[in-house]
């Protein structure tokens, strides 16, 4: 009897043994960055999403002030937040610059932004702000120098103007997707307003020779260049032969991608050729986001979207662009940003500028 009693012990022993020895968590692999062999290849995907110009005249600021004093831009873009949202990486070109109060907000021809519009830009999905451009001096110093404090109070990323020497050296990067991508922004001019001396920090002017330097430098940082260009001539929907000119020489000096601003309406996309071989994808002019100009096709702009494929194989990366798409999108009568193609009564419109922005693309989606 006891001999069988130790049996059973025995056996129940050496059961639960082996189900504790069954059950013990395995030790986790290390979760090392793969080495790729001659024959394995690395891809990823990145969306960056770009939008025109964000200009605020008095109509729209007058429409976002409440009873205390401040500001609320939010539902001007309440419409395209899903949009502004979905890309990896979205930009936009902030024509005016955010001063703040303390130097008066105003308007057209001399523009001072509240502070409040970067933080709807940025609650709704906005990544980074070019600020070169004709109105950057408008102000002054110290205009620039409100609106970059304010930029870095939030968290937003700048390319442009810049607060100082050093702040100029910076090139603005953002990595998504194991793709870093680097982001210029430089302007025809500024009104007539001279660049103080001796701080040319203040704005990027377009100078050939600057640009192309600087988007070789920054393709020792970055695997995509980004070149944000305030030229052209305004209300003209087709690009200059100096717009092509330009575009062709940032595309040779190595740019992947190639913004246009300040015509306040919408000029085609394009590919255009480097003389290495590859291929930069441009649209001449992404018109006005939001601003307070209406008619002739001033209140129409949109949100270009590009994927970015970057491809590493045997320690070499290259990159292409792929499935470019445009939303059209036009600024209704309560200064709200909306999609035309949920805008029945504008269909025939819809039509027009889709036939217009993909006359050199015709792969583009909408």
């Amino acid at each position: 009897m006891k001999f069988r009693r130790l049996s059973v012990i025995l056996s129940v022993f050496v059961l639960l043994s082996a189900c504790a020895q069954e059950e013990k968590p395995q030790k986790k692999e290390s979760k090392a960055q793969p080495t790729l062999s001659h024959s394995q290849e690395n891809v990823t995907y990145t969306t960056l999403g770009a939008a025109g110009d964000v200009l605020i005249h008095d109509v729209l600021y007058n429409k976002a002030k409440r009873r205390n004093g401040t500001y609320d831009f939010n539902f001007m873009f309440q419409d395209v937040a899903p949009y502004l949202r979905k890309p990896d990486i979205m930009m936009v070109n902030q024509e005016s610059m955010i001063g703040g109060p303390a130097l008066g907000i105003s308007t057209y021809p001399s523009f001072n932004s509240p502070y409040e519009v970067g933080d709807a830009l940025k609650a709704n999905g906005v990544d980074l702000v070019t600020l070169a451009n004709n109105h950057t001096l408008d102000r002054g110093k110290q205009a620039i120098l409100n609106a970059t404090n304010h930029w870095n109070k939030i968290g937003m990323p700048y390319t442009g103007a810049y607060a100082s020497p050093n702040d100029a050296k910076k090139i603005r990067t953002i990595t998504k997707n194991e793709t870093t991508f680097a982001f210029l922004s430089y302007t025809y001019g500024t009104n007539g307003i001279p660049v103080p001396q001796n701080q040319p920090y203040l704005v990027n002017l377009i100078e050939p020779t600057t640009i192309a330097h600087d988007i070789r430098k920054a393709k020792k940082k970055a695997d995509v260049v980004v070149l944000s260009l305030h030229f052209g001539n305004e209300y003209e929907r087709m690009p200059t032969p100096k717009q092509k000119q330009l575009v062709q020489l940032a595309a040779d000096a190595g740019a992947n991608v190639i913004i246009g601003h300040h015509p306040h309406v919408l000029q085609p996309a394009t590919w255009v050729k480097s003389k290495n071989g590859g291929s930069a994808f441009a649209i001449y002019s992404l018109g006005n986001f939001i601003s307070g100009q209406r008619g002739n096709y001033k209140d129409i702009g949109g949100i270009l979207t590009l994927t970015i494929k970057k491809i590493t194989k045997n320690k070499h990366t290259s990159i292409e662009i792929e499935n470019p798409a445009f939303l059209p999108t036009w600024v209704n009568k309560s200064w709200i940003i909306q999609p035309m193609k949920d805008i029945p009564a504008m269909k025939h419109s819809y039509d027009s500028i889709k036939q217009h922005m993909k006359q050199q693309v015709p792969k583009l989606a909408f």
